[in-house]
C-alpha cells in the first residue's frame, strides 16, 4: 500500500478512529486495553504490509518471532558466553534470510561470470519482499542492544510485532531502534492535538515533497538517464540535479509521511533527514542524511571496530567498512559498492585530520542569510553529492562513467534540453528550498504551529492546491526496492 494512493487515503482514517475511538475509549477499563491497543496495530500493520504480497507476512513474522525469542534466551543465558551465541545465532539468521532474497543471484552470477560459467540453473529469481533491509536491521538492534545491556528482553510478544511490523515506518524506514521504539509499545499512549496537528502538517509536507518535486523530477530524469549517450553535458548536469533532488524529497517524503502519521498514533520516531543539502562538508551531509541507517552503522559496526580511536591505518579500513556496508546494503550492484566508496575518499581527509565534526550547528545560525563562505561550501558539498549521485542512479559503473565523462564536455555550457513540466519543476523545488530554508533548524519544513491560525491555512491549503495541480505521475517510493 503506497502513501500516495487511495487506498491509504481510506486505510489511515479508519486505523486512526478505531485505534483511539474503539480499543481506548471503548476498552479503557479493561485490564487487556494496551495489549488489544498493540494487537490492532499489529493486524493493521499486516494489512498494510499484506497489500503487496500476502506471502511476504510469513517472512516479517517469522523475523519477529525469532528476534523476540533471541532476546529472551540472551537475558535468561546462565554465562556471557551463551549470551552472545544466542546474538551470533539471531544475527546469522536474519543477515542469512536477507543475503538469500537480496544477494544470492548477485553473488551466481558474477562467479559465473569470472569462471566463464552458466548461472542459470542456480539462480533462485525470488522476489524482493518490500522493506527487508529496513526491519531486517530494526531486529537486530534489539538483539544486540539486549545482549549489549541496553534493555531488558521484553516478553511482550504483541508489543514486540508491533516494534517490528509498525506499518508508518515498515516499509522504508526510519530504522528504529529497540531502545526508543519498543517501550513505547509498553506503555499507555495518550492522544494530543497538537502533536497530531504537527503530524498532519509533516504528512502534507511529505506528500508534496514527493508528489509535486520527486515525481515531476523523475519525469526529466528518467528521459535523459535511458538517453543518456546523446545528450548534451548541460543536460546531463540538470539531469543529475534533478536526481539529486529526487532521491532527497522522494525518500525524505516517505520520512515525513512516517513520522506524521506515527505522531497521531502517540508514537515518535526518530528523524531521518535534516536538510542534508545545507551542509557546509561531506561529513555534515552524511550526520544529516538517512540518520537512522548512518547513525545505526556508527554504533554497530565502525564504534565496535574501534571508531576513529585507533591507529590510522584501522581508521581508514573502519571508514571504508561503513561505507560500503552502506553501499551494499542499497542493493547488489556495483554501482551501489563505488557510490559507498567514492563517498569514503571524500570522508576520509575530514575524519584523519579531526575536522568531521566541525559543523554540528546549523547553517546560518542566528541569521535570515549564509555568508558567501557558506554559500560556496554549501554549493560545493552539493555538486560533490550530485556526482555521488551520478554512480548510484546509474545502471553500471560504466555508464556512471560515461556520463560523468560526458558532463565535460564543451556541451556543458550550452542550453540544456527543455521538457514540458520543467519550469513547473523548477518552481516547486524553489517553494520546497525556502520552506526548508526559513524552517531549517525545525524539525519539518511545515513546523509552523507557532504561528497565527491564518498563516498555516493559508500555507497549508496552498500547498494543497500545489498538489492537486502540479502533481507528477504517480511512482513508487525509490527505496522500496531496497
Amino acid at each position: 500500500m503506497l502513501f500516495n494512493s487511495i487506498q491509504f487515503l481510506v486505510f489511515l482514517p479508519i486505523v486512526f478512529l478505531l485505534y483511539w475511538f474503539v480499543f481506548d475509549r471503548f476498552v479503557s477499563k479493561s485490564k487487556c486495553q494496551l495489549r488489544l491497543q498493540n494487537a490492532f496495530v499489529v493486524v493493521a500493520s499486516y494489512v498494510f504490509y499484506g497489500w503487496w504480497d500476502w506471502r511476504f507476512l510469513l517472512l516479517i513474522a517469522f523475523t519477529s518471532f525469532c528476534s523476540w525469542g533471541s532476546g529472551l534466551l540472551i537475558g535468561k543465558a546462565e554465562s556471557k558466553k551463551r549470551a552472545r551465541m544466542w546474538m551470533v545465532l539471531n544475527i546469522v539468521l536474519n543477515l542469512g534470510i536477507l543475503a538469500l532474497f537480496k544477494y544470492y543471484d548477485f553473488f551466481v552470477i558474477e562467479f559465473a561470470q569470472l569462471f566463464h560459467l552458466s548461472a542459470e540453473g542456480c539462480l533462485l529469481k525470488v522476489i524482493l519482499p518490500v522493506g527487508i533491509s529496513f526491519y531486517t536491521f530494526q531486529a537486530l538492534s534489539y538483539s544486540i542492544d539486549v545482549y549489549r545491556g541496553k534493555m531488558e528482553p521484553t516478553k511482550d510478544v504483541i508489543a514486540f510485532f508491533a516494534f517490528i511490523s509498525f506499518f508508518p515506518q515498515l516499509v522504508a524506514g526510519p530504522i528504529e531502534r529497540a531502545t526508543n521504539l519498543l517501550p513505547q509499545f509498553l506503555k499507555k499512549r495518550e492522544f494530543d492535538y497538537d502533536t497530531s496537528a504537527d503530524g498532519l502538517r509533516q504528512i502534507l509536507w511529505g506528500l508534496f515533497k514527493k508528489m509535486v518535486v520527486a515525481d515531476n523530477c523523475a519525469v526529466y530524469v528518467d528521459q535523459v538517464f535511458s538517453t543518456y549517450s546523446v545528450q548534451s553535458g548541460s543536460t546531463l548536469l540538470l539531469a543529475a540535479i534533478f536526481f539529486s533532488v529526487q532521491i532527497y524529497c522522494d525518500f525524505s517524503g516517505y520520512s515525513d509521511i512516517a513520522i506524521g502519521t506515527a505522531k497521531l498514533f502517540g508514537i515518535k520516531l526518530m528523524r531521518n533527514f535534516n536538510v542534508p543539502y545545507f551542509s557546509r562538508d561531506i561529513a555534515e551531509f552524511w550526520r544529516r542524511w538517512h540518520i537512522s541507517l548512518t547513525t545505526w552503522f556508527r554504533d554497530y559496526v565502525y564504534i565496535p571496530l574501534g571508531g576513529s580511536r585507533v591507529s590510522k591505518a584501522k581508521v581508514i579500513r573502519n571508514t571504508f567498512v561503513i561505507f560500503l556496508l552502506s553501499g551494499f546494503w542499497h542493493g547488489a550492484n556495483w554501482t551501489f559498492i563505488a557510490w559507498g566508496a567514492y563517498h569514503a575518499l571524500l570522508f576520509l581527509p575530514l575524519i584523519l585530520t579531526g575536522r568531521n565534526r566541525k559543523y554540528t550547528n546549523p547553517i546560518a545560525e542566528g541569521r535570515y542569510l549564509p555568508t558567501i563562505g557558506e554559500f560556496g561550501q554549501m554549493l560545493l558539498t552539493f555538486f560533490l553529492a550530485v556526482f555521488g549521485w551520478i554512480i548510484f542512479r546509474a545502471a553500471t559503473v560504466s555508464q556512471a562513467w560515461e556520463m560523468m565523462v560526458g558532463l565535460f564536455d564543451r556541451s556543458l555550457f550550452t542550453l540544456p534540453m527543455m521538457m514540458v513540466g520543467v519550469k513547473r519543476t523548477v518552481f516547486a523545488i524553489v517553494v520546497l528550498v525556502l520552506l526548508e530554508w526559513i524552517n531549517r533548524s525545525k524539525e519539518h519544513g511545515l513546523s509552523i504551529g507557532n504561528l497565527p491560525l491564518a498563516f498555516r491555512m493559508v500555507t497549508c491549503y496552498s500547498l494543497i492546491l500545489m498538489i492537486l495541480e502540479l502533481a507528477g505521475h504517480s511512482q513508487s517510493f525509490i527505496y522500496f526496492q531496497f
